[in-house]
């Protein structure tokens, strides 16, 4: 039977067994060295996120004052600067799966051991952690998709990058044009490139500008991020 000053509702043994996993020092000692060696692997993986964006950006700024540095260089060259912006973003978004794995798991110790370590109060958000943490060790598994990742990396940092090709691009037509454009009809007879034709280059712009804001407002919506901002829903927590 349950104690009535037992709001957990957990038998007598329970609850002594959970004080004693809590406070038992080899225990404590175990989860520190896990929480740390977590947070390292993690932070790794962070950098390695900081990488890939800044491969993205120092070759948008390269290709970017090559364009606007020589007249003679052709628009097209954005075609690669979208390509290589492309490349680094799906390599961050594969890196960012793995660092939200690893992620999860300290979010979990923080949550289910830490907290009730920090409030002393050991009936505090217990339920299956420990065992969905063993699971996870055991066969660990990405805890968003391919979408969800690419999204993320697109809110944070490459919609960004993206823009800034785009204004770019259309800043070269308009700058280096053999002819003073006047009007719609000749901004796009000038964005023919020797071969290739007028319509290739605005079905690029066109369909990398909607897939780069499509992406970056559903995943918005149907996902919170890392970090919540504040609100009054803090006020429900339990502490």
């Amino acid at each position: 039977m349950a104690t009535q000053n037992n709001p957990g509702g957990l038998s007598d043994e329970a609850t002594i067994s959970l004080q004693r996993s809590l406070y038992d020092p080899g225990y404590v000692n175990a989860m520190s060295h896990f929480y740390r060696g977590e947070l390292g692997r993690i932070m790794i993986w962070r950098q390695r996120l900081d990488i890939t964006t800044n491969w993205a950006i120092t070759s948008s700024t390269a290709i970017i004052t090559i364009a606007f540095s020589n007249r003679e260089v052709p628009h097209i060259i954005f075609f690669f600067n979208l390509a290589i912006v492309w490349g680094m973003l799906w390599i961050e978004a594969r890196r960012y799966r793995f660092y939200d794995a690893f992620r999860a798991r300290v979010r979990m110790l923080e949550a289910h051991f830490l907290v009730p370590m920090v409030m002393e109060n050991r009936e505090m958000l217990q339920g299956e952690w420990k065992k969905l943490v063993c699971e996870d060790l055991i066969l660990p598994s990405f805890k968003i998709t391919k979408l969800e990742a690419v999204g993320r990396r697109l809110k944070r940092n490459y919609v960004f990058i993206f823009i800034l090709i785009m204004v770019a691009w259309i800043t070269k037509i308009f700058l280096h044009a053999p002819a003073p454009l006047q009007g719609l009809p000749a901004f796009y007879q000038a964005l023919r490139v020797g071969h290739i034709p007028s319509w290739l280059v605005a079905f690029v712009f066109v369909a990398t500008l909607a897939i780069v804001i499509g992406i970056t407002i559903y995943v918005g919506k149907k996902t919170t991020g890392e970090v919540s901002e504040f609100r009054t829903h803090r006020s429900l927590w339990r502490i």
